[in-house]
């Protein structure tokens, strides 16, 4: 069996992984739409490619003052095709605090099928782009995770033909493959198993998500033991748990 696994996306979470030496997929193509909320699917390009800005005050910029809950916020200045980010945002942001939270987030968002992000997909992308470490992410932040989750869908539509929100084994099996992963049937059926929530033999879009970022973490840790760059380690029992342990 050959092995192939993916590189970690440059250190930035803004980009599903890149091609790379060990395979890890090309970055999923610009493209329309997304997966929102219950407002209509902003049209437009993304790319993505650049990493999330540094939050700058409460919105960046001159327009980070502090603000008391459910004071009327001054909009922080933006691309015009940011304008639908910031009225989700804003719909979501219940205390009017500048910043959301994972369950604020989690409302802002869907799978597809119209029922709500996997929790734990949520608290990863928090994770992921949450810079300042305060478990909310503010504005700049959730534009930047909402233009990588419009590159993964446009991605992940390539491969649900029925536009059904999910999608089976072989599907799933074709698009770690279209990245680069060379892995067994074996493993595929493992991959199903952990991340079909609805128990129907498929997997939905934000457990999709999950899926891909999951793997690009492992193997990130992976790659920094495999000096040899043959998709072969040889590591001791605690450097083991520190690599399981280091991911979110």
């Amino acid at each position: 069996m050959s092995y192939g696994y993916g590189q970690p996306p440059g250190g930035q979470p803004s980009a599903p992984p890149p091609q790379g030496q060990y395979g890890g997929g090309a970055p999923p193509p610009q493209g329309q739409g997304q997966y929102g909320g219950s407002a209509p699917p902003q049209q437009g390009a993304y790319s993505g490619s650049a990493p999330p800005p540094q939050p700058q005050g409460q919105y960046g910029g001159s327009h980070g003052s502090y603000q008391f809950p459910g004071q009327p916020r001054q909009q922080p200045p933006m691309q015009p095709n940011q304008q639908f980010q910031w009225e989700l945002f804003q719909r979501v942001d219940r205390y009017r605090s500048g910043a959301i939270s994972a369950t604020e987030l989690q409302q802002a968002l869907s799978n597809g099928t119209w029922a709500p992000f996997n929790p734990e997909t949520v608290r990863l992308m928090i994770g992921m782009f949450d810079r300042d470490r305060t478990s909310t992410i503010n504005f700049q932040e959730f534009d930047a995770l909402w233009k990588y989750i419009t590159e993964w869908q446009n991605q992940f539509r390539q491969f649900d033909r029925d536009n059904s929100g999910s999608i089976d084994r072989n599907e799933l099996k074709s698009a770690l493959t279209s990245f680069g992963y060379r892995l067994s049937d074996h493993f595929f059926d493992l991959i199903v198993y952990k991340f079909d929530r609805q128990g129907r033999g498929t997997v939905a879009f934000d457990d999709f998500i999950q899926c891909c970022v999951s793997m690009q973490m492992v193997t990130s840790e992976f790659t920094k033991f495999d000096t040899n760059r043959n998709g072969w380690i040889q590591i001791n029992y605690e450097q083991f748990l520190t690599m399981v342990f280091s991911l979110k």
